[in-house]
């Protein structure tokens, strides 16, 4: 039982660093091709939000072999700072002209 324990040990390991490396590559799709990071502006409609998290697991593989966009949860810009964030879900556009930001 020895050896079983240790294969699993090691599976798990790989797993979980294999988790990690996914999580950190769709996070960089989405600053590189998106213009997204956790600290971005979104536009929804008219109206303008700091993005609070982004749901790396709602990013699905399109039938091109590319991802689409996450959902976003936020706040609206100049929002009392104890607000709860929002779902804005996936029709947002990065607001052009944010700092660091490449827009889309």
């Amino acid at each position: 039982m020895d050896y079983a324990d240790s294969v699993q040990k090691v599976l798990l390991r790989k797993i979980n660093k294999a988790e990690q490396d996914l999580m950190q590559l769709k996070l960089d799709y989405c600053r590189f091709i998106f213009g997204l990071t956790h600290r971005s502006q979104v536009i929804v409609g008219e109206t303008h939000y700091s993005v609070h998290s982004v749901d790396l697991d709602s990013m699905t593989r399109q039938e091109d072999g590319s991802l689409n966009r996450p959902v976003v949860w936020g706040v609206p810009e100049g929002a009392h700072p104890d607000i709860a964030p929002l779902n804005l879900g996936t029709e947002w556009r990065v607001a052009k002209g944010a700092a660091g930001q490449a827009g889309s």
